[in-house]
């Protein structure tokens, strides 16, 4: 996942958890021409089920490494077998980043690895269990009705909406990892500007493959 438009000289904190989560869906294919309040409504259902979610423990391997810069990777979950890979790496950026930008009131230190592993260990929890189908009714939107028959929609982006607030709330942080992520972002496109036209991919919470 990426957050667009988040340069770096600007405030990001003035945007709300609400509203990255929107910013989320909207650059998610699929949503490029939704109403606006739909995916707040979806952003905010979303939110409010990851933050509502027990604690969950992490059943897959857990991996460190280095890398993560390169690849543009926090943390990615992979199903076969299940792992999680936390990008050393990136999570050192993230704590630096935290510290420049006066936020450590909101991330206190190693918070960024253990949101990281949070956020991988629920989307590990959706895929293996019931909770992704009650996602679906949480959103509310229908992919087909028949009469008064429906039946629950898949909303790409809000498995990563609720994974971030399931980590806001465990982890006991001030704000949403989706800020760090915007600011993670920024960085990236500000060492882009300055690398001889080069582009490396910006630092991403995710990046699953199923």
């Amino acid at each position: 996942m990426t957050v667009k438009d988040a340069p770096a000289r600007v405030d990001l904190a003035a945007t709300d958890d609400i509203g990255w989560a929107v910013r989320l869906l909207a650059a998610t294919p699929t949503h490029e021409h939704r109403d606006p309040e739909l995916l707040r409504r979806w952003a905010r259902a979303a939110d409010a089920f990851g933050a509502a979610l027990a604690p969950v423990a992490c059943e897959a391997r857990i991996v460190e490494r280095d890398g993560g810069l390169e690849l543009g990777l926090l943390a990615r979950y992979t199903s076969r077998p299940p792992t999680v890979e936390l990008y050393t790496d990136t999570i050192d950026l993230a704590e630096r980043t935290v510290d420049a930008r006066g936020w450590r009131h909101w991330y206190p230190p190693g918070s960024v690895r253990a949101a990281a592993l949070a956020h991988e260990a629920v989307h590990v929890h959706l895929h293996h269990g019931p909770a992704k189908a009650a996602l679906k009714r949480a959103l509310g939107h229908s992919a087909l009705r028949l009469g008064r028959l429906r039946v629950p929609g898949h909303v790409a982006g809000a498995e990563e909406v609720a994974a971030h607030a399931y980590a806001r709330t465990v982890c006991g942080l001030g704000r949403s990892p989706l800020l760090l992520t915007a600011a993670l972002d920024a960085e990236a496109e500000a060492r882009s500007g300055s690398a001889n036209g080069s582009n490396p991919p910006p630092a991403r919470d995710a990046r699953r493959e199923n």
